[in-house]
């Protein structure tokens, strides 16, 4: 049940594990009418146990991060019947939030960015400057639990707002997909 009187939006979910309030947790939205889950982060305004004889659920009132707003957006708008649903992705994106750098082209200088989202085909990045479409590219990030940072090629494929861009990943080598399969599960588990 979506709370529009939270101040950037919020959602009840139903669960039986008790959340303390002020819990920074991600919430996974499932439905038919959306192409893909899509992930939001938020904190969770409050818990309460279930009712049983009155038919009430346990579960929290999560409000989103005020920087998960476009897909908020997106969620709404589209159950909403005001968007047409894009193609389901094959692999779906992990909010993760995490500072990194990026290298745009032929440049040698790394600009620093922040990695918003990831799967194992590409991620969303947020850099004061975003790269033509079709532009290859270079993301560094270090890996939880990691010391030494990784290095992953990838091309421009859209830009989302003014400042984010969506790279398509490239594997150059055979362990490519092995090692983003890594690094997605390290920041599931994290």
């Amino acid at each position: 049940m979506y709370a529009a009187d939270q101040p950037d939006g919020g959602i009840f979910c139903a669960t039986t594990k008790k959340l303390v309030p002020g819990a920074a947790v991600v919430v996974e939205i499932v439905c038919k009418a959306l192409p893909n889950r899509v992930l939001i982060r938020g904190t969770v305004v409050s818990w309460r146990p279930a009712l049983p004889r009155l038919r009430v659920r346990a579960g929290a009132l999560v409000s989103f991060a005020a920087e998960e707003a476009p897909k908020r957006d997106f969620v709404l708008s589209t159950l909403g019947g005001d968007r047409k649903a894009p193609p389901r992705r094959k692999h779906p994106r992990l909010p993760v939030g995490l500072p990194g750098s990026v290298r745009l082209g032929t440049e040698a200088d790394w600009r620093s960015a922040e990695l918003c989202e990831i799967s194992v085909s590409g991620a969303l990045v947020s850099c004061d400057q975003q790269a033509p479409i079709g532009t290859e590219v270079v993301l560094r990030v270090v890996p939880p639990g990691a010391l030494a940072p990784m290095d992953i090629s990838g091309r421009v494929l859209y830009h989302a707002g003014d400042k984010q861009m969506g790279i398509k990943f490239m594997f150059r080598e055979g362990g490519g997909s092995r090692r983003l399969r890594e690094l997605v599960r390290r920041f599931k588990a994290s």
